[in-house]
């Protein structure tokens, strides 16, 4: 991993934390279906309302027909690096709590959770995860042929590391750019 994608801290952190970072250069190697389960184990443990575990992942391996399906309906801005992940993965979030079926309005958190449990566990394994937003939900909806009931949150890519120099502009630079985030007391304060 590049030095330049360690976060800055202006407190102590985790090193796990300082390391996880979005690439978009992903080289040829595949990740084993164990490797999967362990970040999936990750998300299993992730804190939910209720114990409720809203969470569904469908898991898409490289040169796959569901890959394809996957990478068919992220945006043209991700699709040329997306391409060279090992495995694409949708996370849905169920949006209903199963015992009675009211909606559940924290679902969408908890997904998340289980993302970030996910992402770090992935880190810890030199695997490399980009979350996106960038789909079209309704395609991804209807090509995974999924209920009303689910809802995709994001696509993850997920890889091993290549040179940022495999990719085309502006990816590349975006690459190979420093991380930087808000100060904490942009968003924190006491009351």
């Amino acid at each position: 991993m590049s030095h330049i994608k360690l976060a800055t801290n202006e407190n102590p952190i985790l090193d796990i934390i300082k390391q996880r970072w979005s690439a978009r250069a992903f080289n040829e190697k595949s990740i084993s279906k164990e490797s999967i389960k362990s970040l999936l184990e990750a998300a299993r443990w992730a804190a939910s309302a209720n114990n409720e575990q809203p969470w569904q992942y469908l898991v898409a391996y490289k040169n796959t027909e569901s890959f394809s399906k996957i990478h068919n309906c992220l945006m043209p801005g991700n699709q040329p690096w997306a391409k060279n992940a090992a495995v694409l993965l949708v996370s849905i979030a169920r949006k209903t709590f199963e015992a009675n079926q009211s909606p559940n309005y924290y679902a969408h958190h908890d997904v998340g959770m289980a993302n970030a449990n996910l992402l770090t566990q992935a880190t810890s394994m030199e695997i490399y995860g980009h979350i996106m937003a960038g789909f079209n939900k309704q395609a991804l909806i209807e090509s995974l042929n999924l209920n009303e009931n689910l809802e995709p949150v994001c696509v993850i890519a997920l890889g091993y590391l290549a040179d940022a120099e495999t990719l085309e502009e502006p990816f590349k630079t975006r690459e190979m750019t420093p991380r930087s985030r808000k100060s904490i007391n942009e968003f924190a304060s006491e009351i």
